[in-house]
């Protein structure tokens, strides 16, 4: 398996690579070759450099052909010149490297070693042979770390979309899930009594209407701010995310669908949180409070929320059964991971006294800022 990252070796490249390859070897044109003298060294010198450029064209398209090509051409040309050496070896294989993933290209190292180093061995020049490995492998190694270093650059751009989708999921589902429970539970209350008593059933389809009303503006501008960041904006204005200071406002609307309320607060400013904190607090209190009236049973429910010297705790206890918190990114896992990105801890269990239990606690430090 690759590493998914696609190196492109252009065109205009492709060009450039077998041109500077004819101009680079040229100059063996002048002076005659040492193993084949006369018109039909030059000959096969000409073929030579001519091949070395051709390889380099194949090179961005065929990668194995191209290489061996150019490694051949390059240890013919320093068997005719022993003065010349590896030449454009070390280039080729170095592209290579760069063009292929690492285990893709060994058997490209093991074939340049042999021909950079091979016509120096044969006649017994092992220091010099010793460097054009030191040499190759300087090469091949350089071309990796480009490609490993673009590998990378392009696995944290995914990894950032990624996470990007993951927060506007967590977002949605935070929004919606609460949102359609309480107007579920708002409408099954004015079914029931809509024939002997209109009057609450008119007052239920009130609040599920002004439940669906506030959905439908937070989703608003949520959409805003998410098309502002995906336009680069940086100026746009950001969406009014719901904080510490709206929790008593989301205690009336569950209290209201059928689970009363209560909220109580402890050395607690919203001014000194951060927004970011003060989102997460909410949200996992909605969760809580959501997964409480649709899953557990209970009757009751309390918040208290507590400000320490470097920290934000929220737990939010019921009298039910607990609720299953279940799949990927929602219900208690969500919750878990909101906690998380801050820093932070999540705990939800059995309540010692009975019931369920949701309690976060959240850094106020500059991770959460």
């Amino acid at each position: 398996m690759g590493d998914g990252y696609t190196a492109r070796f252009s065109r205009r490249w492709r060009v450039a690579a077998a041109v500077g390859a004819v101009v680079v070897s040229a100059p063996l044109l002048t002076p005659a070759p040492l193993v084949v003298t006369g018109a039909a060294g030059r000959t096969v010198t000409v073929l030579l450099v001519l091949a070395q450029a051709a390889g380099f064209w194949w090179l961005g398209v065929r990668h194995r052909l191209g290489t061996a090509v150019v490694l051949a051409a390059a240890a013919g040309l320093q068997v005719l010149y022993p003065g010349a050496g590896p030449g454009l070896a070390f280039v080729a294989v170095c592209t290579y490297a760069w063009l292929r993933p690492a285990t893709e290209t060994l058997w490209g190292l093991g074939l340049a070693v042999l021909a950079a180093c091979g016509p120096a061995v044969a006649r017994g020049r092992w220091t010099m042979a010793g460097l054009w490995l030191g040499g190759v492998v300087l090469a091949w190694s350089w071309g990796a770390l480009v490609r490993a270093r673009g590998a990378r650059r392009l696995a944290e751009r995914r990894q950032a979309v990624l996470e990007e989708r993951a927060r506007i999921a967590r977002e949605l589902h935070d929004v919606l899930s609460h949102t359609v429970s309480v107007m579920v539970v708002q409408a099954a209350a004015a079914d029931d009594v809509f024939d002997v008593d209109p009057a609450r059933a008119r007052e239920a389809l009130r609040r599920t209407e002004q439940a669906g009303r506030e959905a439908l503006a937070e989703l608003r501008w949520f959409l805003r701010s998410v098309r502002a960041d995906d336009e680069g904006d940086a100026g746009a204005q950001a969406a009014p995310q719901p904080g510490l200071g709206d929790v008593e406002r989301l205690a009336e609307t569950v209290s209201a669908a059928g689970l009363p309320v209560t909220v109580h607060r402890e050395n607690i400013d919203a001014v000194d949180v951060p927004l970011t904190v003060q989102l997460s607090a909410y949200r996992i209190v909605q969760e809580a409070l959501t997964n409480a009236l649709r899953h557990s049973g209970a009757g009751r429910a309390e918040v208290v929320i507590r400000s320490g010297p470097s920290e934000v705790s929220v737990e939010v206890r019921d009298d039910g059964r607990g609720g299953p918190g279940t799949g990927a990114g929602q219900g208690i896992p969500g919750m878990r991971e909101r906690a998380a990105l801050l820093g932070g801890t999540l705990r939800a269990g059995p309540a010692p006294g009975g019931g369920f239990e949701v309690t976060a606690r959240l850094p106020t430090g500059e991770q959460a800022r």
